[in-house]
């Protein structure tokens, strides 16, 4: 058994810049570290709670704000770890620790003395008393609004049932993306013919072959994984095949097996309803987008319905498109496996442009010295490589980044970890995260360590791993939500980077995604892996083109998900999953409803990730992008004038509210006629 003394997490980290030492860390010591770290922070809160001096800004509020600094450490580490390099330890670590946190968080949010200081502070700010600025103002409505939302105005019984019901949501939750990733891990398809794979792209084909051989298999293999599951979608012509591994992928989740996530999804919505009624709330999304830009279920559903009413045209005329296409191969009825593949078709027949074909153009690590160079054009960041400092696996690249200020000495800003390709510990998709927050403590400040995570095609062979274009921007999506953490500049953890209202979170990572589409930037960086030929100007119209390319299915299927998300969010009880996903997408289905498939039992977003009631929300950040990245366009997508007004935006984090912030940036509010006219031209 690891002693105290030997437990990493217990110490102080001295690798530079407090970075996390992953080459010490073994999953036996994250349950002690816990216990010990917990039981710490529980002195600390005790302290605060039963000061005897009169309750004071900073003896209560901010006294809280730095409280369990070492426990938050761990948090992020122990959970960052469990998606991107996870095992059947730390999945078992998980269901022990998640709901300790949760009765710990509980401990905080119930102690009746301490709301009751936080609340007497509140009180004195509220008669003129207390002369705070802007950002304490923040943190002392944000902490008495949170201790609220969290029950401490509750009578005892009910405080012992809403803690019942959050321990059981982290256990629940949690149990959700354990078991879609099991369930995404546990499929492989191995093919011996050839024939099959006919239309597979050379490359894809050798990827599958790596898989195969990775696993000991003769032939090729196909996984769940998006690297593999997409390709397969969009370029096999054997349509049994693709309809195999399409119902394999949404199955996955709904059949009956062991990851089965239909009885989890019923218990967590039971849940959430339960909380949101404890707590005053008519249902579970009024509670939510109480502490959203959106504010109320009304003003989201209106907000759907407008996208609806504008995208439904618009994608009908499209998928009729795809239909026609399929019909020339003697396809009588489409189905929702035959949409990728005919996709791409009618992509290179109107724009001839194939991923295929862009993918030499794209190696990953031109990508991603574009991003970085980017950054520094806007903000004057560098990154440089940081070799010294522990990873978690050997993929990991760790940089330091640097703000190069004109006559200033260069200032690291940041840590940056960067973790691309896929693996059996790492669950699917793409995300931004952090390891710990920037903030300022009594003159000292303590800079970010952030994290992107994604799942690219790997390097095979002597040929670097080369990215789709969707995969590009991607990068540059998630880099975008890195900016929001790296050039955090305040003073409360609680307050910094990408802490704020969660349907304003979107708007940095998708405003990025933009300078994808531009010609003066992608040319800098889009060249052939082997020739180093510029990506001709004609593909880079053509892909400026494609970003509306079938955008009135696209703005219809993430409506779709939005209306499921606010359905589930909006009632207390389900009886059929299936049934239930199948009315809420009723007005955006456009294909024939499987009977054996659900989107809903691997939604991790809303039913793992923080996306409940708030699936909406990557709709209304596009509002935000859109008017945002117009309002560059106008004075040029590098004005420096207009670069230093978002960089302000970014480094303020949630210390004002996001719509004030947002008009000082752009001198108004957005208007969503911008995203119209970038998605649909001005018909």
């Amino acid at each position: 058994m690891t002693t105290h003394a030997e437990n990493p997490l217990l110490k102080s980290f001295t690798a530079q810049y407090g970075a996390a030492p992953f080459d010490q860390i073994k999953p036996e010591h994250f349950l002690p570290a816990f216990e010990e770290l917990i039981a710490k922070t529980k002195e600390e809160i005790l302290a605060i709670a039963d000061n005897s001096a009169s309750a004071s800004f900073d003896n209560t509020v901010v006294a809280l704000a730095f409280s369990g600094q070492k426990l938050d450490a761990v948090s992020n580490i122990f959970f960052n770890l469990n998606s991107a390099e996870t095992n059947e330890q730390l999945e078992a670590l998980a269901l022990q620790i998640s709901p300790q946190l949760t009765e710990f968080g509980a401990f905080i949010t119930q102690n009746e003395k301490l709301f009751q200081r936080i609340k007497d502070v509140y009180q004195q700010n509220e008669n003129g008393a207390l002369p705070l600025n802007a950002e304490d103002q923040m943190l002392l409505t944000q902490t008495y609004k949170n201790f609220v939302r969290s029950g401490a105005a509750l009578n005892d019984s009910d405080k012992q049932r809403l803690l019942d019901i959050n321990k059981e949501l982290a256990t629940k939750t949690l149990q959700f993306g354990q078991n879609v990733l099991g369930a995404t891990n546990a499929f492989v398809k191995v093919i011996t013919d050839a024939e099959k794979l006919e239309g597979l792209p050379e490359d894809i084909r050798e990827m599958y072959a790596a898989e195969a051989k990775k696993i000991g298999k003769e032939g090729w293999a196909i996984t769940l994984q998006y690297p593999s599951f997409l390709p397969a979608m969009t370029y096999l012509r054997d349509r049994t095949l693709r309809k195999e591994i399409w119902l394999a992928n949404g199955e996955k989740n709904c059949s009956g097996n062991e990851f089965d996530n239909q009885e989890l999804i019923r218990d967590i919505v039971r849940l959430r309803a339960d909380k949101a009624k404890l707590l005053g709330y008519t249902n579970y999304a009024a509670y939510v987008l109480e502490e959203r830009m959106a504010q109320t279920v009304d003003r989201v559903e209106d907000f759907l319905q407008t996208l609806l009413e504008k995208a439904k045209p618009f994608a009908h005329r499209e998928v009729e498109q795809l239909r026609q296409l399929a019909a020339e191969d003697g396809i009588q009825e489409m189905e929702a496996y035959d949409h990728a593949y005919y996709a791409e078709k009618l992509r290179m027949r109107t724009l001839d442009l194939s991923d295929e074909e862009l993918k030499p153009f794209f190696a990953l690590e031109k990508v991603e010295k574009a991003a970085f160079h980017l950054a520094e054009k806007l903000f004057k960041l560098q990154f440089r490589k940081a070799d010294h400092i522990p990873v978690y696996h050997p993929e990991v690249t760790v940089y330091e980044v640097l703000e190069v200020l004109p006559g200033k000495e260069p200032a690291v800003k940041a840590l940056l970890y960067t973790d691309y390709f896929p693996r059996d510990g790492k669950r699917p998709g793409a995300w931004m995260t952090s390891y710990r927050n920037q903030y300022k403590q009594q003159g000292l400040e303590q800079r970010p360590h952030i994290s992107v995570v994604c799942n690219f095609s790997r390097p095979v062979g002597d040929k670097p791993s080369l990215v789709t274009f969707q995969e590009v921007t991607t990068l540059f999506h998630e880099f975008g939500h890195a900016l929001h953490g790296i050039l955090a500049d305040t003073v409360y953890p609680e307050l910094s980077g990408t802490n704020v209202r969660w349907d304003f979170v979107e708007l940095p990572s998708q405003f990025l995604e933009n300078y994808c589409y531009q010609p003066e930037f992608l040319q800098t960086f889009a060249k052939h892996y082997e020739t180093g030929e510029i990506l001709p100007k004609e593909k880079i119209e053509k892909l400026a083109a494609e970003k509306s390319f079938l955008e009135g299915y696209q703005t219809l299927r993430q409506v779709g998900f939005g209306l499921l998300d606010l359905a589930y969010h909006t009632t207390d009880h389900i009886d059929q999953v299936k049934v239930f996903e199948e009315e809420a997408l009723a007005p955006t289905q456009l294909y024939p409803a499987s009977p054996t498939t659900s989107i809903s039992s691997s939604f991790s977003h809303i039913f793992q990730g923080g996306y409940a009631a708030g699936y909406y929300s990557y709709k209304w950040a596009e509002v935000l992008d859109a008017d945002a990245f117009w309002y560059f366009k106008e004075h040029g997508i590098f004005n420096e004038e207009i670069a230093a007004k978002y960089k302000h935006l970014l480094a303020s984090g949630g210390t004002v509210d996001p719509m004030e912030l947002y008009r000082t940036f752009r001198g108004g509010e957005p208007s969503i006629e911008n995203l119209l006219k970038r998605a649909f031209g001005n018909s």
